[in-house]
């Protein structure tokens, strides 16, 4: 969809007249005054056009006018913004005035008074829906014009040759209404929900997120979150759960849901990373991670150690905290686990046990460090917001927002980290604009992972089922920050690559699929206005070869880090457009690329250029149309083509489904997870075991026409009994071949071809050819025919 549609369909009401003028921007733009642009000397006009008139050129009035307009559309958008935003702040504060009202009424009752009624928490209940719905609409107003704005620049730039962006950067930075954070709005509004959802009595427990975990084991799934609909997921998620605040004790601050960590690895062989990638059975992630800005003194020392499925395990987390003093000397080996755990045993405040398994992991994790040479190689900084019930860990969401990967490393000669377990340039300042670009990757969506504790046979809560096949989210399960991070960082070291780095430039936003979200209670505020007409110059719904926003190579890492324009993409276009192209990138395979906007800019420049891209465009689309034509032509099997059905239609629609080949990079390799369990073996030889079991009988029927033939020097028993034995041993050697295939693809966890397309059918057609051969060779013999 073109944004103009996307912009007339998308309007809410209450901000009818507050949008950006996207169309009278747009207009403007085509109506230059200036003089008409002379053709050059091969006859072609610098953007003359078949059956169209020449264009005139963009002169500095109608730049300024242009510009003035511009500004005036700013101004409009961002006070509107400030309006709302400060009116839903009031409303916030005297909610928050009733339901303590409400909630002191209910706790000071004496005997025998009445509490607050039932239509008062309702009444409450509808209050806060009205303005999570507010936040909501207000959060998709400015979401929508900030993508207006950067569109129509972008349009602007293009169409014009003026380059007003780096000076718009300047004005929109003065008002900057895309920069409202919504997280304080958030963790008040679910405070007051919960208390009203609960009647005045929510879950209590400990809130404290990360101080008491110790070593716990859930089901988790990844998600990947466009950042247009990070608002909405949460002010969904906040009806159904609270927000775990980091410190209940004060007011929410934007430090406290900064979460730190570091990972470490051994950087000539990085093994951890490996295992992670290929979730060998007991690969382990070493990291050390704090909650909050640098000043904190409690780090957290993790160890992720994954297991198999058919080992009956779970994988699981295990940590224990550690001064931030003491963490250089423990990782040195100076200080021993004993003189750790020495304190907590004279206060007596955990277990024998526990600090028993502390003291342990604690053993384990340092003689790793130091034996296998780990050292800090990756850090990742996010911010996260977390939904739980205190004391409850059954359901726990969090959703990772503002995911940065920074270098820790010394590899290069530059003194990052030093002698020191983390660098200290740096701190929660994101998007760490004061790092070189090569030391950065910032991640372009948000992170959900849904964390369930389900006993066996139960299923999980009904919304959460909903949200997880919602349209607000994309599935991508095993992701790892580590591993992205690693990937994504030392391009020229690492040569195996998971899975969804090829999919990084695919727009993950998709069409709602049925009626989950955000909702008023009596009547919504979404219209719809006519649909204009479009023009030749919207260039939104272009396609073309993109690269990869996180992937490897020098080119593709340079793009991964410069994350900040690919988080506020809105298409496919805009994520790829300022991305290098070249040898070491890898793209999509598309057949419907368009080349109709690569000749129009040739058009503009005439010459040569103009006729060298004609060729080449008319020799594509003529090697397009060839090959459809033979592949109509060929003789093979058709398929049949069945109805979509109802699901797979609201999940994709009713239109053409379009399929991408991905390709790694030169020198490079994708990892696809495969799943390898012991059956996975037993088959392999149980299949091996079955070719023997025919190869014999076929040897056994050559051996009993051989040697039982009825007539001594019978010619025709053993040319018969020779094509049985030649099938009996090509069809072991084939088993044999097959068997050593298998198992080597099995110990490697390659995606191997594991079923046998053509082996079965062989063996049938040569067993049919050896018994006609026998059958016509008897038959001769006994003067049949």
């Amino acid at each position: 969809m073109k944004f103009g549609e996307q912009l007339r369909s998308s309007v809410i009401r209450e901000y009818q007249w507050y949008y950006i003028d996207y169309d009278g921007l747009k207009a403007d733009l085509k109506r230059p005054s200036g003089r008409f642009q002379p053709a050059d000397g091969n006859g072609n006009g610098d953007s003359t056009q078949p059956g169209k008139p020449p264009r005139r050129e963009w002169t500095e009035d109608d730049e300024s006018r242009f510009v003035s307009k511009l500004e005036a559309e700013l101004d409009k958008v961002h006070t509107k913004q400030q309006v709302k935003a400060m009116e839903i702040s009031r409303r916030i504060a005297v909610s928050e005035r009733e339901v303590r009202d409400v909630v002191n009424r209910l706790n000071e009752r004496g005997l025998g008074q009445e509490g607050p009624s039932e239509e008062e928490f309702m009444m409450l209940e509808e209050d806060l829906s009205d303005i999570i719905a507010d936040v909501h609409d207000l959060a998709k107003f400015v979401q929508l014009n900030y993508t207006g704005f950067y569109k129509i620049i972008k349009k602007h730039d293009k169409m014009t040759g003026w380059h007003l962006r780096p000076v718009f950067d300047t004005r929109l930075k003065a008002k900057p209404f895309y920069k409202e954070n919504y997280d304080a709005s958030v963790v008040k509004l679910s405070k007051l929900y919960d208390l009203v959802r609960t009647r005045g009595n929510p879950v209590k427990g400990d809130s404290a997120a990360g101080g008491s975990q110790g070593s716990f084991i859930r089901h988790t799934t990844k998600y990947w979150v466009h950042p247009d609909n990070v608002t909405e997921l949460k002010l969904i998620i906040l009806k159904h759960l609270p927000v775990l605040v980091f410190n209940a004790g004060k007011e929410f601050e934007e430090a406290d849901s900064a979460i730190t960590s570091i990972y470490y690895d051994n950087p000539d062989t990085w093994d951890l990373y490996e295992g992670r990638l290929k979730k060998t059975e007991g690969a382990e992630a070493i990291r050390l991670r704090w909650y909050g800005g640098m000043q904190t003194e409690t780090i957290f020392v993790e160890r992720k150690t994954h297991r198999e499925d058919w080992t009956g395990e779970k994988s699981i987390k295990a940590r224990f905290s550690l001064k931030e003093k003491n963490v250089n000397a423990y990782l040195r080996g100076e200080l021993l686990p004993a003189a750790i755990f020495e304190k907590a045993r004279k206060e007596g405040k955990k277990s024998e046990k526990a600090i028993a398994e502390d003291e342990r992991l604690a053993r384990e994790i340092q003689w790793s460090v130091l034996k296998k040479g780990y050292k800090p190689v990756c850090r990742s900084f996010y911010h996260r917001t977390a939904f739980q019930l205190p004391a409850d860990a059954r359901v726990r969401i969090s959703l990772d927002t503002e995911l940065t990967m920074v270098r820790e490393d010394n590899l290069d000669g530059v003194k990052r980290s030093g002698d020191n377990w983390r660098r200290m340039d740096i701190g929660i300042d994101y998007p760490f604009s004061q790092l070189p670009p090569g030391d950065v990757v910032r991640f372009p969506y948000a992170i959900l992972e849904v964390k369930l504790q389900t006993q066996l046979g139960q299923e999980p809560p009904e919304w959460v089922r909903q949200l997880t096949s919602s349209h607000l989210v994309e599935a991508v399960p095993k992701f790892s920050k580590f591993i992205h991070g690693v990937a994504c960082l030392f391009p020229d070291r690492i040569n195996l690559l998971p899975y969804w780095m090829p999919q990084m430039d695919v727009d993950i936003r998709k069409p709602v699929t049925h009626d989950f979200g955000i909702k008023r209670l009596e009547h919504s505020t979404t219209t719809s206005l006519t649909d204009d007409e479009d023009d030749e110059y919207d260039s939104d719904d272009e396609h073309r070869p993109a690269t990869a926003g996180g992937q490897t190579g020098e080119s593709s890492a340079a793009a991964a880090r410069n994350g900040q324009a690919a988080v506020r993409a809105t298409d496919l276009e805009d994520q790829t457009a300022d991305q290098p192209t070249g040898e070491d990138t890898y793209l999509y395979d598309s057949d419907d690329e368009d080349d109709e906007d690569r000749l129009e800019e040739a058009r503009r420049v005439g010459g040569w250029t103009y006729y060298q891209t004609r060729i080449s465009t008319s020799a594509n689309a003529a090697l397009r149309g060839t090959w459809s034509l033979l592949k109509a032509l060929a003789p093979r099997p058709r398929s049949t083509p069945m109805p979509r059905n109802a699901r797979l239609e609201s999940l994709l629609g009713s239109g053409e489904i379009q399929q991408r080949r991905f390709k790694a990079p030169k020198g490079k390799k994708i990892y696809v997870p495969v799943r390898v369990e012991p059956k996975v073996y037993f088959a392999a030889e149980r299949t091996f075991l079955s070719w023997l079991e025919y190869s014999i009988y076929i040897g056994t029927i050559a051996v009993t026409l051989l040697n039982f033939s009825t007539k001594q020097g019978n010619a025709a028993s053993f040319v018969a009994a020779g094509a049985f034995t030649l099938l009996a041993l090509m069809s072991l050697c084939y088993a044999v071949v097959i068997y050593l295939y298998r198992s080597k693809a099995i110990r490697m966890r390659k995606t191997a071809r594991y079923y046998d397309k053509w082996g079965p059918s062989a063996l049938c057609a040569a067993l049919f050819v050896a018994v006609a051969l026998n059958f016509a060779m008897e038959g001769k013999s006994r003067h049949v025919w």
